[in-house]
């Protein structure tokens, strides 16, 4: 019988799964938590799924219709109409013909992601873009017939001196009924850099809200701010729904620029994303997302292009230019986002290729441009963003770690949720493991039965120098398999693997194995942050940093010496060594709530030296050195010393 290859998304999960097996029962095999309350006996609707078309150069496969079994009478009964246009199925009903990606909806999974949305306790000036005034205007008059537009506009003028100030068309269109249905007595919202009136509410509403959102290529993390005194009043994350169209973002592009309608597609799902978190957000305070009058976005330069709809194709080619790198203001009916109409969406700048605005985020929540210290910024994601520098200079560049970091290209990888294992620690005598998995306290094997599913980013970064430290994984990244120990195995095809867990331990009823082909996988990871940071160090002629900042979701989970044994980045004092939380989303909420910040983010973007460590004639030979373990040259004295 045949078998195809299947990939979930967003948990990043890949298998082989027999002809004929039901996407439900390829779900369970490879330990995909989808929900299933009947037990995938057609009855329940819980187990919704999008099977996902097209050729999908990344994952190195096609997903056709031709490949799934047609719309049966059980899906026809249980789903909408409104769902099967969507091109919704349940898993347990779809027969698998051929290789296919499936994406499985926040609702339909089982076991939910872990986002991280929390960053620094940090101190925000707060001067929002826009203001609000209270006004009672004077009732037109036969001796005073002035038109509703100009009273306003005039009544403000003598109220607060601020004049050319136009209304916003929506604004307008309900202009007459709001004043007089309130008796003349109105809260006008200005978006005073833009000399513009957003919303005119009836009696005295001084609140504002905004929303802050950090849009990641596999997450989005989003802040629902009061903007008169900056309180976080709701915060909320999702997986990145685009993520069924590929990993990273080359596959994006490539989906985007390959396929008919493929960037209005993928422009679509990602503001749906915000407009679902907008009302996540807003209803957690009994409120609407018309109720927010300003949003801010930060994102890597093709999700910037991506959720703007602009075209990503020449970000994805030497020599990578964006169609825009300046700060952005739109207007969020341009691009269908459902707050205030009349509000504006201000999407930071991007400093350069692929150092996008998320990364000027960090930069201006961490303001390493005001520090006498040299500063390391390591933003650890698919794509890592890399500042070196202090208030003398500052120097950037971007690295392509890939999805390996984040469990993809690991052979029992995934992404943060309950069942990944977390933790890792191996007995340098017996060479036998100890783990956590997430949801667990317990480690293994206090723990006997652990139920883990596969192994998150922190897990593959612990079990990596783990190996290196025992002896199992040598300076070259090959197993030694002249150890007595039976973890040390060949698999199917005769290659090299260590038993990090077995079958009777897991929730997969498989072993856990960590191959020769993961090993390299983050060697090559690895390498391409160290040797981003060793360029950076080279170019502004120095050989240490005096402090190295972690942020991002995988910079606050990991363990940061085993990030330094295994050279993720170059030698300093782990007493320096810093994990700040999700900064990128730090600087999305200072930027909604100071606009003094953007005009400042706008001049740094300007200022710092981009560095294309690609383009250096000897990176090839800087890079080999850095996938070596920690390196093959550079000395760890602070590794040593422990």
């Amino acid at each position: 019988m045949s078998k195809y290859q299947i990939v979930f998304q967003p948990s990043g999960r890949r298998g082989e799964v027999e002809e004929g097996a039901t996407i439900l029962q390829a779900a369970q095999s490879l330990g995909v938590g989808i929900e299933a309350a009947c037990g995938g006996a057609m009855v329940c609707g819980k187990c919704k799924i999008i099977p996902e078309f097209g050729n999908f150069d990344k994952l190195d496969l096609s997903s056709t219709k031709e490949h799934i079994s047609p719309l049966s009478t059980v899906e026809e009964k249980i789903l909408t109409a409104e769902e099967i246009h969507k091109g919704v199925r349940l898993a347990c009903c779809v027969h698998i013909k051929g290789d296919l990606v499936v994406s499985v909806p926040k609702k339909s999974q089982s076991a939910k992601q872990v986002v991280l949305e929390a960053g620094s306790s940090r101190q925000i000036a707060i001067k929002p873009a826009v203001k609000s005034y209270f006004l009672r205007l004077t009732p037109p008059t036969l001796e005073d017939p002035m038109d509703d537009q100009q009273r306003l506009l005039r009544a403000l003028y003598e109220s607060t001196g601020l004049g050319d100030i136009t209304l916003d068309y929506t604004v307008l269109c309900n202009l007459s009924q709001v004043l007089r249905e309130n008796n003349w007595e109105v809260t006008v919202t200005v978006r005073e850099d833009k000399q513009e009136i957003v919303r005119v509410r009836g009696g005295d509403y001084s609140r504002k809200l905004g929303i802050a959102i950090d849009i990641g290529t596999t997450t989005l993390a989003a802040y629902l701010c009061d903007l008169d005194t900056g309180e976080l009043l709701q915060k909320a994350s999702r997986m990145n729904s685009q993520i069924g169209y590929g990993e990273d973002i080359l596959s994006r592009v490539s989906y985007a620029t390959s396929n008919p309608d493929g960037l209005q597609t993928l422009h679509d799902i990602i503001i749906n994303d915000v407009n679902e978190l907008a009302t996540e957000l807003t209803a957690g305070i009994g409120g609407t997302p018309e109720d927010v009058d300003e949003m801010v976005l930060v994102y890597n330069t093709v999700m910037h292009h991506l959720a703007l709809k602009l075209y990503p194709g020449y970000v994805g080619r030497s020599p990578f230019a964006p169609v825009a790198a300046h700060a952005l203001d739109i207007k969020a009916r341009d691009l269908g986002i459902n707050i205030n109409p009349a509000g504006w969406v201000h999407s930071l700048p991007i400093e350069a290729g692929f150092v996008g605005a998320d990364n000027m985020a960090v930069v201006i929540a961490e303001e390493p441009y005001n520090s006498d210290k040299i500063k390391l910024i390591i933003d650890i994601g698919t794509n890592g963003e890399i500042d070196l520098g202090n208030r003398d200079r500052l120097l950037c560049t971007s690295c392509a770690t890939g999805p390996a970091l984040e469990g993809a290209q690991i052979k029992f990888g995934m992404r943060a949720a309950p069942g990944a294992i977390e933790g890792v620690k191996i007995d340098k005598e017996t060479l036998e493991p100890s783990y956590k998995v997430i949801g667990n306290d317990t480690w293994y094997p206090e723990l006997e039965v652990t139920g883990a599913l596969g192994i998150c980013g922190s897990g593959i970064i612990d079990v990596f120098a783990a190996l290196y430290e025992a002896g199992i994984v040598g300076k070259s990244g090959r197993i030694n398999n002249k150890l007595d120990t039976p973890r040390i195995r060949r698999d199917e095809n005769g290659k090299w693997e260590y038993v990090l867990a077995y079958a009777k331990e897991t929730g997969i009823g498989q072993d856990i194995v960590v191959t020769q082909a993961d090993i390299r996988a983050i060697q090559l990871a690895k390498g391409a942050i160290y040797v981003g940071a060793e360029y950076l160090l080279n170019k502004y002629g120095i050989d240490h940093v005096d402090e190295v900042i972690l942020a991002g979701a995988f910079g606050s989970y990991i363990n940061k010496r085993s990030a330094l044994v295994m050279g993720m980045f170059p030698d300093c004092d782990l007493d320096n060594i810093h994990a700040v939380g999700n900064a990128a989303g730090d600087g999305a909420r200072i930027a909604l709530l100071n606009i003094d910040k953007r005009h400042e983010a706008d001049e740094i973007a300007r200022k710092v030296e981009f560095v294309e460590t690609a383009a250096e004639p000897d990176f090839q030979e800087h890079f080999m050195e850095a996938i070596a373990i920690p390196h093959a040259k550079a000395r760890f004295h602070h590794v040593t010393k422990q």
